[in-house]
């Protein structure tokens, strides 16, 4: 195991190495750094969090919450964003079905997904579709992580741990209790450092060609 798979930089406060048998234990992730923001539900709100995506800096996060084990089709219930200078954003493609003025507003910039391959269809159906991503569960795959699940890698790579209790929940709920909005929100909370710690781990390994080659490959690939 490499540097990069026992320990990373992460948000301040920087965390220990991320918790062998003989470290620390991983630190818990118990609320968003903004604090859980409020769910953009009207046509106003989303163009005030479009606007702000557009002017953030870096790769945007980008999560989506489904209700597959309740429903019929694989429709996102839930999107979540984080963007460096923009925050993060929860956004219900229930009021807002219309997400493509929000897709073309990111469009240029890079995408940060875990599995990829399971929130781009319903992206998609919102009118959500990336140009460039970075799959972070891709990117421990290749990197050779015997274990990608998203709170495996940020508790692995990163130091920390998040609550993974509402992953089954059914997302077609509204309104959507707190807790679940709280756990919605830390699900993007540390992707981007993520993405950028297992990029780091790929180029050591010379790997990060053969992995930028595979992500663009996902984006280019038909519905």
């Amino acid at each position: 195991m490499t540097e990069a798979q026992q320990t990373a930089a992460a948000p301040v406060p920087p965390p220990p190495s991320a918790g062998g048998p003989t470290g620390p234990a991983p630190i818990p992730l118990l609320s968003p750094r903004e604090g859980v923001p409020p769910v953009t539900a009207d046509a106003g709100a989303l163009a005030e969090r479009i606007e702000a995506f557009a002017s953030g800096a870096g790769p945007v996060a980008v999560d989506a919450e489904r209700a597959s084990g309740y429903r019929y089709g694989q429709r996102a219930y839930l999107v979540q964003l984080r963007r460096a200078g923009a925050g993060t954003a929860l956004i219900d493609p229930v009021a807002c079905p219309d997400l493509s003025a929000l897709g073309e507003a990111l469009a240029p910039h890079e995408w940060v997904l875990h599995a990829a391959g399971q929130d781009l269809p319903c992206l998609r159906e919102a009118g959500m579709v990336p140009v460039r991503l970075f799959d972070t569960e891709l990117a421990g795959r290749l990197a050779g992580f015997a274990r990608v699940g998203l709170g495996v890698m940020v508790e692995t790579v990163l130091g920390y741990s998040l609550e993974k209790g509402h992953s089954a929940a059914d997302w077609s709920t509204r309104p959507l209790p707190e807790p679940w909005l709280r756990y919605a929100a830390l699900d993007v909370e540390l992707l981007v450092e993520l993405r950028d710690a297992l990029e780091e781990e790929l180029r050591e390994q010379g790997k990060l060609g053969w992995a930028m080659e595979e992500f663009a490959a996902i984006a280019a690939a038909p519905p």
